[in-house]
């Protein structure tokens, strides 16, 4: 992982003895023998047919989001229910409120920390420095925006 990675690839990992190299245009799907500590087999992968890619929304958080303006009067202590970042670039996204289409509400952690509204079709076409797209962290624990953002305010200013 680490040479790939060095060498200007995205790496993801796919289950025990596999990973997805992705270049510029295309990817390639590396087999490895673990114990011999050697790869057994490359595969060339075409285009956008990436095994580990998902959804950047997928149906059960898009579910978990309240309507937008739902949550106004809970103010900071609205909660983030999903977390967008960019795994080259240090901006993240929470989401607190979704119109179930394009526009979410939420903290938004870039330049700035931040309440403003920003689009899903926005983070679908944003790609960091080395052209990584947005992902949506998997992990993420609901959390009050207050909580969050002065955990960055904290990270950031100390």
């Amino acid at each position: 992982m680490d040479i790939a990675e060095q060498v200007g690839y995205a790496v993801y990992k796919v289950g025990n003895n596999r990973l997805e190299l992705w270049g510029d245009d295309d990817g390639l799907l590396v087999t490895y023998d673990n114990e011999a500590g050697h790869m057994t087999n490359v595969e060339k992968i075409p285009g956008d047919q990436s095994l580990v890619r998902l959804p950047l929304l997928d149906e059960e958080s898009r579910n978990r989001l309240p309507k937008l303006y739902s949550q106004e009067k809970l103010g900071m202590n609205a909660t983030a229910q999903v977390k967008f970042f960019t795994p080259d670039a240090q901006w993240i996204w929470y989401a607190s409120e979704f119109d179930g289409e394009d526009t979410f509400f939420g903290l938004v952690v870039g330049d700035e920390i931040e309440l403003g509204y920003f689009s899903l079709a926005e983070l679908q076409s944003v790609r960091g420095g080395m052209g990584l797209p947005v992902e949506r962290d998997r992990y993420f624990t609901p959390t009050t925006l207050k909580e969050m953002r002065a955990y960055h305010q904290q990270s950031r200013y100390g």
